[in-house]
């Protein structure tokens, strides 16, 4: 029964990170975000998202038919451990982002090849219903039913910048993203729905030495999630997300989102501590930027846990 329940959870707890310039950053997928794992277990994976197509950029630049690509290389870590009683997890994520692109500027090809850091997330994350704090033996007997969970994420701008670009690989500004959402387990099958808020500082250095602002990115996303065998799943996922409108100086673009993205996850067991996890996403209704195609391919290692 131990082994059953660990082998379960190889594929099953952290979720996929997708790691963008910008505005990006709050159509992002997250499967399983608010599942149970036993306290000190820690989680280290090492991923790489591709993108082709048109993320948002700065309106206010008058570039239009843009074109990004963008390869990001990520390490990441996580671990559970207690909060009164309920598990709870930390988990860091350092990107490395490569970006190539061009658009059209009064109808010449401008381009944009740029390499370095991206922006470091943090985030913390507390099942407070359903989800209780467990060492590794009690887990083997641990089924989910509905679980709770709350989390609040932290961006920070130590990505590379350059203020005289339009386009850059960090948005040279923090970010803060509380969330919350339900899980619910139905057979083979677990449904979750959750709902977000990213809030953002200014940047005080936007091209030339403006200031740019931002409203916040209000966003819901689901996921059916489904059970193939032991350590291996598939799950379809949605987001809707609005709001973000961005200001120069004061002057509004009309920019925001009224966006909705869907994807497809898939995750199998390489051993009984080691899994893969495959991400596909594509906008399907867009009004602003999300106009792009985004594949992530992550490996997780577990160890640890406490008896």
């Amino acid at each position: 029964m131990l082994h059953y329940s660990l082998k379960k959870l190889i594929c099953c707890i952290y979720p996929l990170l997708f790691l963008f310039p910008e505005n990006t950053i709050a159509q992002s997928l997250e499967p399983r975000l608010y599942s149970n794992a036993p306290v000190g277990m820690n989680f280290l994976i090492a991923g790489y998202v591709y993108s082709e197509g048109a993320p948002s950029i700065n309106p206010e630049a008058g570039l239009d038919d843009p074109n990004i690509v963008i390869h990001s290389p990520f390490l990441a870590y996580a671990r559970f451990f207690e909060l009164l009683g309920h598990s709870a997890k930390v988990d860091l994520v350092l990107p490395a982002v490569s970006l190539d692109g061009h658009a059209l500027f009064d109808g010449e090809t401008v381009t944009r090849k740029i390499t370095g850091a991206g922006d470091v997330k943090a985030r913390i994350s507390w099942n407070i219903v359903g989800a209780p704090a467990l060492g590794k033996k009690a887990f083997a007997a641990y089924r989910q039913n509905t679980i709770v969970g709350i989390s609040l994420q932290l961006t920070a701008p130590t990505g590379q910048y350059d203020g005289t670009k339009l386009v850059n690989i960090s948005a040279n500004r923090w970010a803060f993203k509380p969330s919350i959402g339900v899980s619910k387990a139905l057979g083979d099958f677990i449904a979750e729905l959750s709902a977000q808020a990213e809030f953002y500082t200014d940047n005080h250095d936007f091209y030339g030495g403006g200031t740019r602002t931002q409203d916040p990115i209000y966003s819901m996303q689901t996921h059916l999630i489904y059970t193939i065998r032991p350590g291996m799943w598939g799950a379809f996922d949605a987001t809707y997300y609005q709001g973000g409108e961005t200001a120069t100086n004061g002057i509004h673009n009309d920019d925001a989102f009224d966006n909705s993205r869907l994807g497809l996850t898939f995750a199998a067991p390489l051993s009984r501590t080691q899994s893969l996890k495959f991400n596909y996403s594509n906008g399907v209704i867009t009004r602003a930027g999300s106009n792009f195609d985004m594949y992530t391919l992550a490996w997780q290692y577990r160890w640890g846990g406490k008896p």
